[in-house]
């Protein structure tokens, strides 16, 4: 189990914060994990992070603490998840993608590019016999619905879960980037179709979620096993007060939106961190379409770095206190971190038939297709599809993950039912029971009366 990895960054002053304040500042550096921070009241409050990046940090001291790991943990096969969140203004898509996301030189450039650069290189460094792919899709959360930023004709791109790939996007825009230059024309054309509005606090503000994924594949050139690692970068649109920005209109309503969604992003970590030990805890995962997509990354088996963008300036002390906040509160969560992979099912840890490693796949395919017919497969296939869930037929896990899934529920299901018609025949035999008392008792009665009444009556 591993903490979530939680920093702070303090962005310089803006333009309007030095004609408000002039050069005041409400944060004070103690150490490079800890500080003060002054409210509106000047009361003082206390943080500690994992590590705190002060006006004048370089953008490759954020990379290399916050990102790099995680980067080279997508290359080994390890999940990972880099979220930047924080107020609109707050310099969160600048960490992203720094002053412009086809600067590939700048000492500026942002995360994004050089998660690019990293995960080049450790592929050209690796000394393993391994091929690998690299992929990569983009889409944003704009008003709860999830849009291609690579095709925008997708513009409601449907989560859905596999049992061996946890949350998926189904049907959103893969692209094979092959080198630094073509990822970044990627990242380029999506980018530009990103939603974006201008308010008082931003010229530039961002009005939706955006996702950048890159998935990792490996192949084994040995034996043609796989692996694959995911790496997301979530750049959060930003928390807006209404009369600080100014929205109205069709801002409005997009920044009622963005601030639902992190209010159920917030509700998601308050009841993660929460939950009395041992005493499971309902997690609203389904309350937005963020927190759904974002499941596995909070909830599941992925390294997860959170960088909390602030600003220092007197003018917006409290919206920079909710947002140390929710990163003092995200510092709680635990996540066990595996790596992700589809190998020989007697390598796969939940894996229900073991076998021989020596055995190629199709074989071990071929021996599950003699125990489960194409009749059950396609049964499989029809009953996901009404849950939701994604569900391929041609892979071995997921046959036997869905098939044991269905017939433990199948199973379960009986036992219910024939617990029900036991309890049904039960009473029924009670009823029957008192129908046969009552009907002798009506007999004896009758026959009572029968016996009493005169000879010539009866006649």
């Amino acid at each position: 189990m591993s903490n979530m990895k939680v920093c702070a960054l303090f962005r310089p002053l803006n333009s309007k914060e030095l004609s408000e304040f002039g050069d005041a500042v409400s944060v004070q550096g103690i150490t490079s994990e800890s500080f003060i921070i002054k409210d509106e009241k000047e009361q003082e409050f206390d943080f500690t992070f994992d590590r705190v990046f002060y006006q004048g940090s370089e953008q490759a001291d954020i990379y290399e603490f916050l990102a790099l790991p995680i980067v080279q943990g997508a290359v080994d096969a390890i999940n990972g998840t880099i979220i930047t969140y924080g107020q609109t203004g707050a310099g969160k898509t600048y960490s992203m993608e720094g002053p412009s996301i086809v600067d590939c030189e700048s000492k500026n450039k942002g995360l994004l590019q050089r998660v690019v650069d990293g995960l080049f290189e450790a592929i050209m460094t690796s000394e393993k016999p391994i091929k690998y792919t690299i992929k990569l899709s983009m889409v944003e959360i704009y008003m709860e619905k999830v849009r291609d930023l690579l095709d925008l004709s997708k513009d409601n791109i449907q989560i859905k879960e596999s049992k061996v790939h946890g949350i998926i996007l189904s049907g959103a825009t893969e692209v094979a980037i092959s080198n630094t230059a073509e990822a970044l024309q990627s990242l380029s054309s999506g980018i530009a179709n990103r939603a974006v509005g201008e308010t008082q606090m931003n010229m530039s503000s961002s009005r939706s979620h955006c996702l950048y994924i890159f998935t990792v594949h490996q192949e084994l050139t040995k034996d043609k096993r796989t692996k694959f690692g995911k790496l997301i970068l979530v750049d959060l649109a930003g928390s807006e007060k209404v009369d600080k920005t100014g929205a109205e209109g069709k801002i409005l309503e997009e920044a009622k939106t963005i601030n639902q969604s992190l209010t159920a992003l917030g509700k998601v970590i308050n009841a993660m961190t929460s939950s009395a030990p041992g005493k499971p805890t309902h997690i609203p995962y389904r309350d937005s379409k963020l927190t759904r997509i974002l499941q596995d990354s909070l909830g599941g088996y992925s390294q997860t770095a959170l960088l909390c963008c602030c600003s220092p300036s007197p003018y917006n002390a409290s919206e920079s206190l909710f947002t140390l906040r929710f990163g003092a509160r995200a510092k709680h969560i635990k996540a066990t971190v595996h790596v992700s992979c589809k190998e020989d099912l007697d390598n796969n840890k939940e894996a229900i038939v073991s076998t021989n490693v020596d055995e190629s796949r199709e074989r071990i395919l071929e021996k599950m297709r003699e125990r489960i017919t194409a009749e059950d497969v396609k049964l499989l296939e029809e009953l996901f599809v009404l849950e939701g869930i994604l569900f391929d037929p041609n892979s071995v896990e997921e046959i036997e993950v869905a098939y044991e899934d269905i017939t433990s529920r199948t199973i379960s299901s009986l036992y219910k039912i024939v617990e029900e018609l036991s309890t049904v025949a039960e009473k029924l035999k009670r009823e029957n029971a008192a129908l046969k008392a009552s009907l002798k008792a009506s007999e004896e009665s009758y026959l009572h009366q029968l016996d009493r009444r005169p000879l010539c009556l009866i006649l």
